[in-house]
Order: C-alpha cells, then sequence, then structure tokens
C-alpha cells in the first residue's frame, strides 16, 4: 500500500521574527521596534494601526525593504533578506513591493500611463508588455480615460488611483499603502478603500497603515502596536 503524501505547511508571504529596530542621534538611543513577530500570508488584508511614534511606519520602512531591523530575521517568500546585497535588494523590492504613499508621490512632468509604467522599465521589461501591464493597472483603477494626463490635472483621489495602478502594474507579492488615504477628504477617502477592498477580493495581498479606525476594520485583519511592540493581532 502506497504511503500518503506529505503535505507541507504553508509558507508565509512574509516573516518577522524577532525585529528590533534602534535609532541612534547623539548621545539619545530610541527604539522604534522591539521583539516584533508578524507572518502575513498570501491574501490577506492586513491593517497596522497604533498611537503615533508606536513604530508602524518604521515597520512599514522594514517590510517594504527600504529600512533594515538592527536584529530579527525577515523573510519573504521564504528568502532571508538579511542575505541579500544592494542591487539584489533593490531588485526584489521594485519586483515583490508595490507602494502606495500618502503624498501620491507622482512625477509632475510625465503623464499618468508614463508614471504607471516608470517602475515597469527597470524590470527589462518589453515596451509591448509594460504598455499592456499600464493599460490594464489604468483600467483596474477606472483611470484609463485620463492616461494622458499630467498629475496637476487630477483631482486627489485621482491622483491616489494612479498610484494605486502604479503599484499593481508589476503584480507585487505584496502591496504596502502607508495611510493611502491621509491626503483626501472623507468622499475620496471612501473610494480609495473601496478599491483597496475591491483589489484585495481578487486575490491581492495589501498590509495597510492607518491612523483611521474605520478603514482599519475594513480590513480582514487589525494588527495593533503600541511602544513598538505587537499588542493586538485580531482577525475578523
Amino acid at each position: 500500500m502506497q504511503a500518503a503524501a506529505k503535505i507541507e505547511p504553508q509558507r508565509a508571504l512574509l516573516e518577522l521574527t524577532n525585529i528590533g529596530k534602534t535609532f541612534h542621534t547623539d548621545d539619545v538611543e530610541t527604539r522604534a521596534l522591539s521583539s516584533v513577530e508578524l507572518t502575513i500570508e498570501k491574501g490577506e488584508f492586513v491593517s497596522i494601526s497604533g498611537p503615533s511614534g508606536s513604530g508602524k511606519s518604521t515597520l512599514l520602512a522594514i517590510l517594504g525593504l527600504l529600512d533594515v531591523p538592527t536584529h530579527g530575521e525577515y523573510r519573504i517568500d521564504g528568502q532571508d533578506t538579511a542575505k541579500l546585497d544592494p542591487i539584489r535588494r533593490a531588485a526584489l523590492r521594485n519586483k515583490a513591493i508595490g507602494f502606495i504613499f500618502q503624498a501620491f508621490n507622482l512625477i509632475g512632468d510625465l503623464t499618468v500611463e508614463e508614471n504607471v509604467e516608470l517602475p515597469l522599465t527597470y524590470r527589462g521589461m518589453s515596451a509591448a508588455e509594460r504598455k499592456k501591464r499600464v493599460a490594464e493597472a489604468l483600467d483596474a483603477v477606472r483611470m484609463s480615460h485620463r492616461a494622458r494626463h499630467l498629475p496637476a490635472q487630477l483631482s486627489g483621489g485621482q491622483q491616489q488611483r494612479v498610484a494605486v495602478a502604479r503599484a499593481v502594474a508589476g503584480d507585487p507579492l505584496i502591496l504596502l499603502a502607508d495611510e493611502p488615504t491621509g491626503n483626501l477628504d472623507s468622499k475620496n477617502g471612501d473610494a480609495v478603500m473601496e478599491l483597496l477592498s475591491q483589489l484585495h477580493g481578487r486575490g491581492a495581498t495589501i498590509c495597510m497603515v492607518t491612523h483611521n479606525p474605520e478603514y482599519a476594520q475594513k480590513a480582514t485583519r487589525v494588527v495593533h502596536l503600541f511602544d513598538g511592540r505587537v499588542v493586538e493581532d485580531r482577525r475578523g
């Protein structure tokens, strides 16, 4: 009789183990994160909340490979990021992570479609493939009709939609959103949150930092930080 095949446990998409981060300025030592344990599975929508100074932005910077921890281990899809040199680190960041910033960070003298295409040019991707991905991303955020416009010709809500399109065009493993509604009024903020929920419904993995408790509850999981530590990790 043939033995049943062994089922391997699913590997976490992002995995932080005993992460700490300390900043030194002159004679002052500031501990931003302490003994953080966090895993994010494929398809989750995680909200990171907490008061100012709790370590939210520092944690997001480490997740996005924009900063490195003082100690601990961070793996992306099983890969130990500590072993990457700066070039391979930048390549992994460009391929695996899509960023959505509070300030949109669009380039003013590039059109909407050029802004969305820009990160793809560092992939060695053909022009035809880049054009296809840009068109699909703009269609997903309902901004195809503004493809030839400049950022200054768009409202704040429309600029954030373009920023979301830029983030998803590269088909990243995860979207990291840093206060994505922070510069928007409530109407546009609600619209961007609805867009993120729709992307999650299509299979996107999202990790979002927000001060807004109402928006935090739209995620499927809420991680609460206080003084650099995870004090609550709640699903549902």
